[in-house]
């Protein structure tokens, strides 16, 4: 299977093949980590930043009165914010969602990432972007669409990234996701994310069965949700130097 991290920062740039195998250095050595783990907790000062290759991973936050609000779900290729040893403590939790095959990545590492090697740097900017933009969009649905909807379009940006990284087919990925945690991601009640489930069968869009999401018709899913993939910026600007930029 392709080294999803790579599949995603050639969304970013365009890499060489000096840059490939340096990548294909920085995940030589993933773990398995097993489902609902945390990797750090809010409150923890982070050191290394973590890499998903395979499985959900998610970040979240919990109330007082014990309510969690998931802010996002990182699946492979995804860093858990790339940024985050600049922290002194997280403001978030981050941890698995399914099995996962995680990488830990020395802030030294990502320092040279960095610093030596501007393709991958720009594409690591242009990762922390589409973080920002996912969010963005997760906020306007909160804000805006109806629960039915809301479900669609994450459903919908989930084939599209899952594709990106070639994890997913035309019309279908693994989901392996229960309904509570699609509900603390849309801020939705466990009853409220089934009925728009059962919507979106009733309505011919979508099956759903063993962790595996089936799309009936994408076109008219990505309709019902009015999604648009424009947030998640998979086509980067042309001829951009890097030794310009310097």
């Amino acid at each position: 299977m392709a080294n999803a991290l790579i599949s995603k920062l050639e969304r970013g740039a365009d890499l060489t093949a000096e840059d490939r195998t340096r990548l294909e250095a920085v995940v030589r050595y993933p773990r398995e980590v097993g489902r609902r783990q945390d990797l750090i907790h809010e409150g923890d000062a982070p050191s290394d930043v973590q890499l998903v290759m395979e499985g959900f991973a998610c970040r979240y936050k919990v109330l007082a009165n014990g309510r969690r609000q998931i802010m996002a779900f990182l699946i492979p290729g995804d860093f858990c914010d790339f940024h985050v040893a600049i922290l002194g403590t997280m403001d978030h939790a981050i941890a698995t969602l399914t099995p996962c095959t995680m990488v830990s990545i020395p802030r030294e590492t990502i320092t040279d990432l960095t610093m030596h090697h501007p393709r991958i740097s720009r594409a690591l900017w242009w990762c922390t972007l589409v973080d920002e933009a996912i969010l963005r969009e997760w906020l306007v649905s909160m804000g805006q669409r109806p629960a039915d909807q809301q479900v669609a379009h994450v459903l919908c940006e989930l084939l599209v990234r899952l594709q990106s990284v070639g994890r997913a087919t035309e019309t279908g990925y693994d989901l392996p996701l229960t309904q509570q945690e699609l509900g603390d991601a849309l801020g939705l009640s466990v009853v409220h994310t089934n009925r728009s489930l059962q919507t979106l069968r009733q309505e011919g869009l979508i099956e759903l069965s063993a962790g595996r999401l089936s799309i009936r018709d994408v076109a008219r899913l990505k309709e019902f949700a009015g999604f648009s993939p424009n947030y998640l910026h998979l086509t980067s600007r042309p001829n951009w130097d890097p030794q310009a930029a310097n």
